[in-house]
């Protein structure tokens, strides 16, 4: 049974959205109360771990079980990210290879043994769960390259967030200008909205000195999930609509 949304313009809304919230609620959590990283890591890969538990076992698609592991993924990401490159001093530039090769070796795994990478049709649970270590490990990925950007770059957090927005225009006009195939150029997509989000987090987050717009961690968090939980409203709705057209 189809337990996952269709890629839609409002998918990617709302993947931004909640890719950013991630950033900030991993912020708030790991330095305004200043948890730590790694407890931080332990804390948020524990509830990512029950969401997704939820998530495998659910038998239909729910909107906010779906969103709800994704936000999941990008709190414990951008934790993980930052354990990795400040706590056990890997740097954001050697961080992002080790993920990559991480993340390319999940699919691989993946595609060797479901034969695709497409995410329109999942039905395995064992599909269901490469799917979802894909998306932890590209959220965590998507972290520690939006952090390169902001901070060694010398682009800063707009400059970095308009430089992933440039790319992200390049991958849609792929899509319909080249024959580069959908799937990869959807998991191309879906890493490069996480350090959008990673930036655009930051933008909100830091202080005017540093670039930022000096929303705070606590009130750009609040900000997003707002918004994150009026597009989860709007894809029930949309969802309704779709299974009344459909009865």
């Amino acid at each position: 049974m189809k337990k996952l949304p269709e890629i839609t313009v409002a998918f990617w809304i709302m993947k931004i959205c909640a890719t950013t919230l991630g950033e900030t609620a991993g912020d708030l959590l790991s330095m305004t109360l200043n948890v730590g990283y790694a407890i931080s890591s332990l804390i948020l890969i524990s509830i990512f771990l029950v969401t997704l538990i939820a998530q495998l076992i659910s038998k239909k698609y729910s909107p906010l079980l779906y969103w709800t592991v994704i936000l999941s993924t990008s709190t414990a990401g951008t934790t993980m990210s930052d354990y990795m490159d400040r706590t056990l001093g890997l740097g954001y530039a050697n961080g992002s290879m080790i993920l990559i090769g991480i993340l390319l070796s999940v699919f691989a795994v993946w595609h060797f043994t479901e034969k695709s990478l497409s995410v329109t049709n999942i039905t395995t649970f064992r599909g269901e769960l490469f799917y979802w270590v894909a998306i932890l490990f590209s959220n965590t990925l998507g972290t520690a390259l939006g952090d390169f950007l902001a901070d060694n770059s010398g682009l800063g957090f707009l400059g970095g967030a308009m430089l992933i927005g440039s790319l992200l225009i390049i991958v849609i006009l792929a899509k319909y200008f080249t024959k580069i195939s959908v799937v990869i150029l959807f998991w191309i997509a879906f890493v490069l909205t996480r350090p959008f989000g990673a930036t655009f987090g930051d933008l909100l987050t830091k202080s005017k000195e540093k670039g930022g717009l000096n929303f705070g961690t606590i009130g750009s968090s609040l900000i997003l999930f707002v918004m994150l939980i009026a597009l989860i409203i709007h894809a029930y709705i949309q969802k309704n609509k779709g299974t009344a057209t459909k009865g």
